[in-house]
Order: structure tokens, then C-alpha cells, then sequence
């Protein structure tokens, strides 16, 4: 049995369950597509790192020509922590300026989808480690350092992410 408490609660808004959706198809794929690849005896691991790092660096050179200062983490907070996406994850932004920005994450959409197809919890954290490849992917495009300490997929209240200045 699961130990992971993944609710939402903000559910009430039509656009915000749209993308959530979104977002568990996405999973829905990459943990289906990881499961696959074990079972083929391939890397999953190795294939999929790589694959969400590529999407996640990609998408920090979007967030770094977005940004009016790039070497500003409160610029880079502007483009990244939209209203919707903050909404979408339940996000807390506890602090930011210039040298950093720290989010608490309250609901994860990915870990929602990853549950609802029966994986194991081990299996989930493992998923969620490498989703956020992404996320150091954008922080590396950024020139900054990326902190991921508690995380859902690993039965914690919230996903505890930092992005700071090197």
C-alpha cells in the first residue's frame, strides 16, 4: 500500500484540471514507456534521464531568453512561477530575489498519474528523480544550481525546490 498523500486541492477551476491532465498524460507516457523498457531489458534509467535533461535544457534557453536579466533569479522566477503553473502544483514561494528562488510544491500532477497506474512507491520516487532532470536541465541553462530535498514520490508533505545562484 501506498504511502505517498499526493491531494489536490485547488480543483475547482476548469483550465488549472485541463492542464493537470495534461500533465498526467504526459507521465502517463514516460512512466509507461520506462516500464516498457525494463521489461525490453534496456537502460530505462540511462534513456530517460537523458531524454528529460535534453527537454529540460531546452526549455531553460526559452526561460533564459524570456527573462528581461537572466543572471537575476527573480527575473527567471517571473517567466517560470506563472499563475497558472504555481495553481497547477499548489505551489508555496516562500523567498526569492535575486540570488534565489525556494518553492514548496503541495500537489504533483506526474506523481498523481504514476499512482493511478499501480506503480510501486520505490518505482514512483525513481520517476519523479528523473522528471526532475528537467528542472536541473532549466537550472543549468540558467547558470544556476538546482536543490530538490523533500519530494512527495518519497511520502514527504511537499516537494522542497530551490533555484539559486552559483
Amino acid at each position: 500500500m501506498s504511502t505517498i498523500k499526493n491531494k489536490a486541492d485547488y480543483v475547482e477551476n476548469e483550465k488549472i484540471n485541463a492542464v493537470r491532465a495534461a500533465i498526467q498524460h504526459r507521465a502517463t507516457w514516460m512512466g509507461l514507456m520506462f516500464l516498457e523498457m525494463e521489461a525490453a531489458g534496456v537502460d530505462a534509467e540511462k534513456i530517460t534521464r537523458a531524454a528529460v535533461k535534453k527537454t529540460g535544457l531546452m526549455h531553460g534557453e526559452m526561460y533564459k531568453a524570456k527573462s528581461a536579466k537572466p543572471e537575476d533569479v527573480s527575473s527567471f522566477k517571473e517567466v517560470f512561477l506563472t499563475e497558472d503553473g504555481v495553481n497547477i502544483f499548489e505551489m508555496d514561494i516562500n523567498s526569492y530575489d535575486e540570488k534565489h528562488v525556494d518553492i514548496d510544491f503541495n500537489y504533483c500532477a506526474l506523481v498523481d498519474a504514476w499512482m493511478k497506474l499501480g506503480i510501486d512507491d520505490e518505482k514512483i520516487a525513481l520517476l519523479c528523480d528523473i522528471a526532475m532532470d528537467g528542472d536541473r536541465g532549466i537550472a543549468e541553462a540558467m547558470g544556476y544550481e538546482f536543490e530538490l530535498t523533500d519530494t512527495i514520490a518519497k511520502s514527504c508533505e511537499t516537494c522542497k525546490v530551490k533555484f539559486y545562484k552559483k
